[in-house]
């Protein structure tokens, strides 16, 4: 589980810094403005909905437990 949160965790910041690299390149010297960066955040949201998910599974199938906030007394 925790191999899993850390691909999705690099594919998102992945995405991310893929999207700022599009934002900055595309549409200079005279070239038409392309839909990559539009992609590239789209595909961020994908991996976020898809590792909630997966948080959520393994919640429901007893791979992860919470723990809640101990009271102080």
């Amino acid at each position: 589980m925790k191999y899993l949160v850390v691909v999705a965790f690099v594919a998102i910041l992945g995405s991310l810094a893929s999207a700022l690299i599009y934002m900055m390149r595309d549409g200079r010297n005279g070239e038409a403005k392309t839909n990559r960066m539009a992609k590239a955040l789209a595909f961020r949201v994908g991996f976020s909905i898809l590792l909630f998910l997966c948080i959520l599974l393994a919640w429901k199938l007893g791979y992860i437990q919470p723990t809640g906030i101990p009271i102080q007394s």
